[in-house]
């Protein structure tokens, strides 16, 4: 009981200070803002007569492992409609608009006021949390409705607080889990020694994310007419770490010949023009292509959103950003078109990272000279960039299957 006042009183002490943070930050005043408008979406959107089931994501990295779970929910029990919340602003604000789900919110905070009124406008049948999310009064309170709760595509390590002897009030939140869908043998174990036996070896549903992609049509015009048959380099999610090194890089090719593209995290026009004054090489905006004869540049800059994953198929090799600054981007998009994927130094949180790089698919780079090697390898070497792209494909093909395993145990308890 002290454990559970005190964490409340955190929460609402980390509420007030969010709330004046909000009027410096941009970001964090989309975090406090945008919870303004969840209770009257839901009020609006939410149909009384229909049930519901609820799925709870960070940010954008976990609604990709939700995904596939949302999606075939929605094709074995129609009759349902699908809430989903996110914890933060940028995945919020890049998915609210998806159909995935009937309504898309923000979580409101971890107060026990937000999970009751939460749970009775929601009424769920049925609770998923991705990954690492842990809110122990939502899922104290879904308890108490006999709600099954599952958490899928988790990852635990020994640094959390779980297993820590000062763990015991974040260790009763987990018990309140009807099952565990871990994805490695590491997590299972760690769970283990803390008295957990509802647990199985999943794998990541990202996997059965990035699998679909190859069934989609991927073709994109433009990209047709940019690459013009030539090698071509796609950069990912790059933040300005990862862009000077491109930047030099590509200034420094001698062959011209290359293409080179680059689908930068941040789009505003002042970031975009910052990329395009470092290069000494004819540039192009994907949002000023129209009219132009895109075989003549060198560089395009995808300044949009919702392209990257079509990009990714007409590469020969990819970057991916996040690995010099604030965190590793999606490796696996570029990794299932069977193609060579450098990152930054900085992977090691991120499992399909380091199981790739172990293996010899995904290239860590720490400096300018480590990515002009590469780069002047891959390009020069078609037979190392099949070798090494076949790695990731393999690798992706051999971890599918995570969406069937969870979905079959949810037709097994007869839920719906």
């Amino acid at each position: 009981m002290p454990l559970r006042f005190f964490y409340n009183i955190l929460i609402s002490l980390a509420w007030f200070g969010l709330k004046v943070i909000a009027l410096f930050r941009p970001k964090i005043h989309l975090f406090v803002s945008g919870r303004k408008n969840t209770f009257p979406l839901l009020e609006e959107k939410l149909s009384g007569s229909k049930k519901t089931i609820w799925m709870h994501v960070a940010s954008l990295g976990e609604y990709e492992q939700g995904l596939p779970i949302l999606e075939g929910l929605r094709h074995n029990y129609p009759e349902h409609q699908i809430v989903l919340t996110f914890f933060s602003p940028s995945g919020y604000e890049v998915k609210k608009n998806t159909t995935a789900a009937d309504v898309v919110v923000y979580l409101p905070m971890d107060t026990l006021s937000n999970a009751k009124r939460f749970l009775e406008r929601t009424d769920p049948e049925l609770a998923i949390f991705v990954k690492y999310e842990i809110w122990p009064n939502y899922l104290s309170e879904l308890k108490k409705r006999n709600v099954p709760t599952f958490l899928v595509s988790a990852l635990f390590s020994k640094r959390q607080i779980y297993f820590k002897v000062f763990g015991g009030f974040m260790r009763k939140s987990l018990r309140t889990f009807a099952h565990f869908f871990v994805q490695d043998i590491n997590s299972r174990e760690l769970l283990e020694s803390i008295g957990f036996s509802n647990v199985t070896i999943s794998g990541d549903t990202r996997f059965d994310r990035v699998s679909k992609i190859l069934k989609q049509d991927n073709r994109l015009d433009f990209m047709e007419r940019f690459k013009d048959g030539r090698l071509c380099l796609v950069a990912g999610s790059t933040w300005p770490e990862d862009e000077e090194i491109l930047i030099r890089h590509i200034n420094r090719s001698a062959d011209g010949e290359t293409k080179f593209v680059f689908a930068p995290h941040e789009i505003k026009p002042a970031h975009v023009q910052k990329i395009e004054e470092g290069l000494q090489r004819k540039a192009v905006r994907f949002s000023q292509m129209d009219g132009k004869n895109l075989t003549d540049f060198n560089v395009l800059i995808v300044d949009t959103i919702g392209l990257l994953t079509k990009v990714y198929s007409y590469a020969d090799v990819t970057y991916v950003g996040g690995g010099f600054a604030t965190g590793l981007h999606n490796t696996l998009e570029p990794a299932v078109y069977g193609v060579p994927v450098i990152i930054g130094p900085d992977y090691q949180k991120f499992k399909e990272a380091k199981d790739l790089v172990e293996k010899g698919g995904v290239l860590p780079i720490s400096d300018q000279i480590g990515f002009d090697t590469l780069m002047d390898t891959f390009l020069t070497n078609p037979s190392l960039r099949e070798k090494t792209g076949k790695i990731n494909a393999e690798y992706i093909n051999a971890n599918v299957g995570a969406t069937d395993l969870i979905l079959n145990h949810l037709s097994l308890m007869k839920f719906g």
